[in-house]
């Protein structure tokens, strides 16, 4: 079980990172052929991306519903991101290739993602008595105290530290 921080603290991550939404909802439960191979694809993915870190990816989180699985994302770069999902010889493209070529237009699995840029001093966060989570495991955790009290005094104390473009 995971350490919990005792401690009202605040994540932060040097410079800009993307936060990437990836899932897939079962649209016929019944059809396991359909859908497993997506689930899988994922699995495989993941497993991936947690043996080479040099791929960019910071952290992820999976949550599971009924029909849903989503996977919240945390990347250094869209850069790296993108060159995960185009790169030859990674798990990604074939598995696009096949979802493409064999259960797109079935319609019984979807998929679905979203992509958010985040610039320096554009995010806040706060966690208090909670084990590392979200974008705490994608940086660093520091106290929320003093000029990190509140949200609109996180937002400004990382803006004043943001270089300016």
């Amino acid at each position: 079980m995971p350490s919990i921080v005792k401690e009202r603290v605040s994540a932060h991550v040097e410079g800009g990172f993307v936060v990437f939404l990836i899932g897939m909802r079962i649209n016929t439960l019944w059809k396991v052929g359909a859908w497993l191979p997506v689930v899988q694809a994922m699995g495989r993915m993941q497993i991936e991306l947690a043996k080479r870190p040099e791929l960019g990816l910071l952290h992820l989180r999976n949550h599971f519903g009924l029909r849903n699985i989503m996977t919240v994302q945390y990347w250094r770069s869209f850069d790296h991101l993108e060159a995960f999902a185009r790169g030859d010889g990674l798990s990604h493209l074939p598995a696009w290739q096949a979802f493409s070529r064999n259960l797109a237009r079935a319609g019984d699995v979807g998929i679905w993602h979203e992509t958010f840029m985040v610039s320096p001093g554009q995010y806040e966060s706060v966690y208090h008595n909670m084990p590392r989570y979200g974008l705490g495991n994608a940086g660093e955790l520091r106290p929320a105290t003093g000029s990190w009290q509140t949200a609109q005094a996180r937002l400004n104390a990382a803006r004043d530290a943001s270089p300016s473009t």
